[in-house]
């Protein structure tokens, strides 16, 4: 590794800087609509269902204004300033966790909630700025699928509980607590269900032509959301009042007191910005540890998130920047902080599913040979790499806060969101590697006949590595189930460290280039590995 200072984020805007001009005259693309729509509502919902999430469990700390204006300024910053502009960046599970996790540490210790969550923050920051300073994001190559499919199976798991606990809140209502848990079943199944055949149809059958096909990958889900919000409004359900989203008042703060003289006394706060000087000295130096298991859980999500935005598959012509980046993502960190919100970083499966929908999709014929009954196959012939489009869901963020459209926002039934949680975590499983290998492992190889080089392994080395995989998993989730949640970060080093170190010395390396491979190629990782992308083969 190579500790010169400030090398890696050299490297970085020298290598970016002659596509910046071509990142906004590329974007005349009818692709950048979609995308920007599609990006822009898979962003946002998932988001407002954290935000409920955040507001249960943090008695009212954090709402939808805080996920909306954290998701909006993340946008912005990214997509102006960022080495990789394709990179979705929001609020997540984990983060969610995180934060209301150190709600359940502290608020019983007496320690005021925003001025120690700001002190995290800003500690974070300085760690960000270090590891970006001295190249240590050179790190990132020993991170392999292994790490990222196992975080992705729990990102899954993750969307499927928090949609399952939004739909027991429901039934925790009093009044009519039995019509209004069957109903928001009801509402909630139809979202998922219809949710993910739209995403089937139009990503996974050969159903319609490709046009159609297309329009539904990039349009079923908002709509969806649209459809169902409305029922729930009309006909019967409209007689269960079925609970909505909680409500805020545009451009402030959800935990906004009537009587404006109490800012600054028990809520550490004026307006957007946090009194983080008013906590105790030990409280300050108490946020460290805190703070270092934030860092290690942005440095390893928000650059497996930006490492699968650049996923091989896309092919695509201009480099990333991950040591800038880094620095990028620790300046919005220490705002966040200082302004009382909720950190963002790189979103899973957001940031690959805003890439492909900036594919463009052709179609080729294939060999007569290969597959006399599907005679052509869809390809990724270029992806549009641009920054408006990820500029542009984040001004449709920001303007989310606004009176009418919070009031929109407002009509959107928890069982919706629930149902949206569950499409995107099925999606995440559809697409997981760990999940493929499960596929392969249970399947009658003399049933059916598989292009993929796990049939050539024998069946007890894949069942040895798949048990690898969701024994990891499993100690992520559990551990993520307890108040040791903060924690978990350290599990993800660990299993980055399991299979960079440990699983190479278990399996041979004829298998292991099988089961296990780097994320990213040389060309992507040219950045993180601080090399000249120019000397680099280009791209077909």
């Amino acid at each position: 590794m190579d500790w010169t200072i400030f090398k890696g984020m050299k490297n970085d805007i020298r290598l970016r800087l002659p596509y910046y001009r071509s990142d906004w005259t590329d974007a005349w693309n009818y692709r950048v609509i979609p995308a920007t729509v599609y990006i822009f509502f898979t962003n946002l919902l998932p988001a407002l269902a954290f935000s409920f999430d955040l507001y249960e469990r943090t008695q009212h700390s954090f709402g939808v204004n805080e996920i909306l204006l954290s998701t909006a300024l993340s946008a912005v910053i990214f997509s102006l300033f960022s080495g990789q502009p394709l990179t979705i960046i929001g609020v997540t599970g984990p983060i969610s966790v995180f934060n209301y996790t150190i709600y359940r540490i502290v608020e019983p210790m007496g320690v005021p909630y925003y001025p120690f969550t700001a002190w995290v923050y800003l500690w974070s920051m300085l760690m960000h700025f270090l590891i970006a300073m001295f190249n240590c994001v050179y790190a990132l190559k020993y991170i392999t699928r292994f790490s990222c499919d196992v975080f992705g199976i729990y990102n899954a798991i993750l969307y499927i509980q928090k949609g399952a606990e939004v739909i027991s809140h429901v039934f925790s209502y009093q009044q009519n607590q039995h019509v209004l848990g069957f109903s928001g079943v009801v509402l909630a199944l139809m979202t998922g269900g219809f949710g993910y055949l739209g995403f089937l149809i139009g990503e996974k059958s050969p159903l319609f032509n490709n046009p159609v096909r297309q329009f539904l990958a990039d349009y079923s889900t908002p709509m969806v959301v649209i459809f169902f919000t409305g029922f729930a409004h009309i006909g019967l359900f409209r007689q269960f009042k079925i609970p909505t989203l909680p409500k805020t008042r545009a451009f402030y703060p959800t935990l906004y007191p009537e009587n404006e003289d109490v800012w600054g006394t028990e809520y550490h706060r004026i307006v957007w910005f946090v009194k983080f000087w008013e906590i105790k000295v030990g409280y300050v130096f108490l946020a460290i540890p805190f703070a270092i298991l934030l860092t290690i859980l942005f440095y390893f999500d928000h650059n497996v998130s930006s490492l699968m935005a650049q996923d091989s598959v896309f092919r695509l012509k201009k480099p990333g920047g991950f040591h800038w980046d880094f620095f990028l993502l620790g300046v919005v960190t220490g705002i966040c902080g200082i302004l009382g919100l909720p950190a963002p970083n790189g979103l899973i499966p957001q940031a690959p599913l805003h890439t492909e929908r900036l594919a463009i999709i052709k179609l080729r014929p294939k060999e007569p040979e290969v597959d006399k009954m599907t005679p052509h196959e869809a390809y990724i012939s270029g992806v549009v790499e641009q920054r408006v489009s990820n500029l542009g869901q984040g001004l449709l963020t920001l303007g989310c806060m606004a009176g009418p459209l919070l009031t929109v926002i407002g009509l959107v039934p928890q069982p919706v969101i629930a149902g949206l949680f569950w499409v995107m975590g099925l999606r995440t499983f559809t697409v997981n590697g760990v999940v493929h290998k499960m596929y392969v492992l249970l399947t009658d190889p003399h049933m059916v006949e598989f292009e993929d080089e796990l049939t050539q392994l024998p069946r007890k080395v894949l069942a040895a590595f798949v048990a690898w995989e969701l024994f990891s998993f499993g100690a992520t989730f559990a551990m993520t189930s307890t108040i040791a949640a903060v924690g978990f970060p350290i599990l993800l080093v660990g299993f980055a460290a399991l299979a960079a170190f440990v699983l190479p010395r278990i399996f041979s390396k004829e298998h292991i280039e099988i089961l296990d491979e780097p994320t990213a190629d040389e060309f992507t990782m040219a950045s993180a590995l601080i090399l000249d992308a120019r000397d680099l083969e280009p791209r077909d």
